[in-house]
């Protein structure tokens, strides 16, 4: 086993017959909010034997620096999957999250094994190319950037210029997913809806209308502002604990540039995810405050919420489907929290008595929150393991649920 040392700052040794020295340049992965993790004591490229090389999920949790302010960590060292790479080359089109899968039995739990090198300004950022190792420092996991050879002596560590763009960089989730969602959703009351201007025609008669397309619109104001979003009232948002009405799920159409204000006014519309009718409302567009490098972690509060709606009203959720909660910003929740959800409610027919049994609630997958208002928030569902429908629960994460 090759072992190294820290003998000063910036300094790292590899002891061995013949002693000589390896450039360790390691870099985190993580989005702006991450922790660092200062290098120290032992640190071993091969994976320890025995029951060492079980997970370890219950070990003590490593020393952190002061990170940027972010939720707090789960006491507990994550655990490994059995079959877990040595290492493991970046590709296109990969994410944080699905890297992480390929290591992790919790991959939500990336920040605690990424090891920094404190030096790089930037260290939270990974590109395609990239080879990311798995080590052990004081015999805790840990991944790094692979480190590149070095001659005999020592070297000193210092910053590196990366020639990428920053979108190049592998995204926490699949963006594409979510990309069109982020720009319309929201939740409306009834009032909002009926007070808002809306399509009263396309200039071509047709009646539905697509992307280029001049349309009319009705009781639009005169307002510095020229571009709309286009939605239509989709289904109503009732908390299921309580039975209140939370909303208005406003269904993304497309967007909308207004030319000319008048009576009516006209406009253009500029982008459109699906068929656009006669009828459909416009509401101011709404800033897009999402990041894409968002820091997951496990929420601080307690969260017993439900599962209350699915985009585009499916019967059965999939992976990357996007799902409504009755659970927000009030209940403590924020963009980058992830929830287990647990399949609840199942009823079986006892084949003697012909009663109905409830079912225990069962782990049924994982997803992770991207938007939030006071009352409802949406997540995008990352893993499936069993059928997840509406109603379901979500709650704070357990370590180690399957």
């Amino acid at each position: 086993m090759q072992k190294y040392s820290r003998s000063g700052p910036g300094m790292v040794h590899r002891s061995r017959s013949g002693s000589w020295a390896l450039i360790a340049a390691l870099t985190g992965l993580l989005s702006g909010g991450c922790a660092s993790f200062a290098p120290s004591g032992e640190v071993s490229r091969t994976e320890p034997s025995g029951a060492d090389a079980e997970p370890q999920a219950a070990a003590a949790k490593p020393a952190l620096a002061d990170p940027a302010p972010v939720a707090a960590r789960p006491a507990a060292t994550p655990a490994l999957r059995p079959q877990a790479p040595l290492s493991y080359t970046v590709q296109p089109g990969d994410t944080l999250w699905g890297i992480a899968n390929r290591f992790l039995l919790d991959p939500w739990q990336w920040p605690e094994v990424w090891y920094v090198n404190n030096q790089i300004a930037n260290p939270h950022q990974i590109f395609p190319g990239d080879v990311l190792e798995l080590i052990y420092v004081d015999g805790q996991p840990r991944l790094a950037r692979q480190g590149e050879a070095a001659g005999y002596g020592v070297e000193r560590l210092s910053p590196q210029v990366r020639e990428l763009p920053l979108h190049s960089a592998i995204p926490t989730i699949p963006l594409e997913a979510i990309r069109d969602f982020l720009r319309g959703p929201r939740l409306v009351t009834s009032d909002e809806l009926a007070a808002s201007p809306y399509l009263l025609a396309f200039a071509d008669e047709h009646l539905i209308g697509g992307s280029g397309v001049r349309v009319f619109i009705e009781d639009l104001e005169p307002s510095t502002s020229f571009n709309y979003a286009v939605v239509r009232r989709g289904q109503i948002y009732r908390d299921p604990d309580n039975g209140d009405l939370l909303g208005y799920e406003a269904i993304p159409v497309g967007e909308a540039e207004v030319r000319d204000f008048g009576a009516p006014s006209t406009a253009v519309l500029s982008r459109t995810f699906r068929e656009a009718l006669i009828g459909d409302r416009l509401l101011t567009a709404e800033a897009e405050a999402f990041s894409e490098n968002f820091y997951p972690r496990a929420p601080d509060a307690e969260i017993n919420g439900r599962i209350i709606a699915v985009t585009d009203g499916v019967a059965q959720i999939g992976q990357y489907y996007i799902v409504a909660m009755n659970r927000g910003t009030d209940h403590g929740l924020e963009p980058g929290h992830v929830l287990d959800i647990l399949q609840a409610g199942r009823r079986a027919r006892d084949p003697y008595s012909l009663r109905s049994v409830v079912l225990p609630e069962s782990y049924a997958g994982q997803l992770i929150v991207f938007k939030v208002t006071p009352r409802v928030s949406y997540g995008l569902v990352m893993s499936v393991t069993e059928p997840v429908h509406v109603l379901d629960k979500v709650e704070k994460p357990v370590l180690g649920r399957r």
